[in-house]
């Protein structure tokens, strides 16, 4: 071989290599999609940092086998239409291999078809409709791309039922729920967890995203003898009808779902919203090493956490994902779908410690053991009651029952 062509030879190989080097580094896209805007922007935007966050923290590290991890976020207002039109457009112009987010359950359920068709996992953070991991189920479907880092409403309406009849001793409750998929699915699970007790809600009134006066409504439930208020909505509407009890002078306790911890429920709300309860994940405290290394790095970089149980759930939702990576080593839909029903190594999270999550059945990464419930005071989310405080840093692990 002559000197030239042993050149030639060599300048190959460094070509070949530098080709190879600049593949294995490619970005891996991941679709995030969230409520940026509007009135689910309380958890949309925390979310969106959480995120962020673990993707920072992931790519600080080398990424996921020397491939850094390319976040494509897209804001969805909330709206159903606007979100079809983002999963179409991740799926077929960003070609993402992952897509995760949501802050609205209308919006995951208009637009998880379009991932399942493209066998592609999508990973819903903060929507609690309890049909979500149950779209796209068998056998109507070979296999489902879909899964849950937050607590369904099938679990947070018991958790409710149970803080206002089992432990208060109420009788006479009254359901106040928002005219979305959001809330009338859960208004319909509320009622379910309520009849398992003898209850009959005593009013079931309704609202729509916008409505600025909840009068009649309250008033509704007022004459009807309601001891308390369920509700079923997200931050600015609630906070209109905390307002709205206080105004006309009726003061009864209010419960119900996750979105009373949202910040445009606590800051709207104001003095009214103090006392307030809810089902949560997560409530902000730095109980384990890992809470406060979370609780510090947000802080760091976002400033005060506005919706810790969702931000939570963001941040482990994306270090799992991380982990189906790395253990199917390809970023195939189908391949990446069987890391995730069956992940070999804990994941170690801000919520809980995630030891197989997930299985072919059960999409769900948490069970009912792992929620708490949660109180508005001075301002702040914080933990009902003592003994679960107190408790914390003891790490609740999903039950397999």
């Amino acid at each position: 071989m002559t000197w030239w062509n042993m050149a030639r030879t060599g300048s190959l190989f460094i070509i070949i290599g530098i080709l190879s080097a600049a593949q294995a580094a490619e970005p891996i896209k991941i679709g995030f999609e969230a409520a940026l805007t509007g009135g689910s922007s309380s958890a949309g935007i925390p979310m969106r940092n959480a995120v962020e966050l673990a993707v920072a923290e992931i790519n600080a590290k080398g990424g996921i086998a020397g491939r850094p991890i390319l976040l494509v976020e897209r804001d969805d207002e909330g709206k159903n239409e606007l979100g079809v039109q983002i999963a179409q457009e991740l799926i077929d112009k960003e070609h993402v291999v992952a897509a995760l987010g949501y802050t609205n359950t209308g919006v995951a359920l208009a637009n998880q078809r379009f991932y399942e068709e493209a066998n592609i996992p999508v990973m819903t953070l903060g929507p609690t409709g309890t049909v979500i991991t149950k779209q796209f189920t068998p056998p109507q479907y070979d296999r489902n791309f879909v899964f849950r880092m937050s607590i369904n409403d099938a679990i947070q309406s018991e958790m409710i039922a149970r803080e206002a009849v089992d432990r208060s001793k109420y009788t006479k409750v009254a359901i106040l729920a928002d005219s979305t998929n959001y809330g009338q699915l859960g208004r319909a699970d509320l009622e379910a967890a309520l009849s398992k007790r003898g209850v009959t809600p005593v009013a079931v009134e309704k609202f729509n995203i916008g409505d600025v006066d909840m009068s009649a409504q309250i008033l509704r439930a007022k004459e009807s003898g309601a001891q308390v208020i369920l509700t079923y909505g997200i931050g600015p509407e609630l906070a209109r009808i905390a307002n709205g009890m206080a105004r006309l002078g009726w003061k009864v306790p209010m419960i119900g779902s996750w979105t009373l911890a949202y910040a445009n429920f606590i800051d709207n709300a104001g003095e009214n919203g103090e006392g307030t309860r809810m089902p949560l994940s997560f409530v902000e405290e730095p109980s384990t090493a890992k809470r406060k290394a979370f609780i510090d790095a947000y802080a760091k970089g976002y400033g005060r956490n506005t919706m810790p149980a969702m931000s939570a759930q963001a941040y482990d939702g994306l270090y799992i994902l991380a982990a189906a990576l790395r253990q199917a080593g390809s970023t195939d839909g189908t391949k990446l779908l069987d890391a995730l029903e069956n992940l070999k190594e804990p994941v170690e999270g801000v919520v809980t410690t995630y030891v197989k999550p997930f299985a072919a059945g059960d999409h769900e990464a948490l069970s009912a053991n792992v929620g708490v419930i949660g109180e508005i005071r001075n301002g702040r989310v914080a933990f009902a009651y003592d003994e679960d405080r107190k408790n914390a840093s003891i790490v609740r692990v999903k039950s397999k029952d």
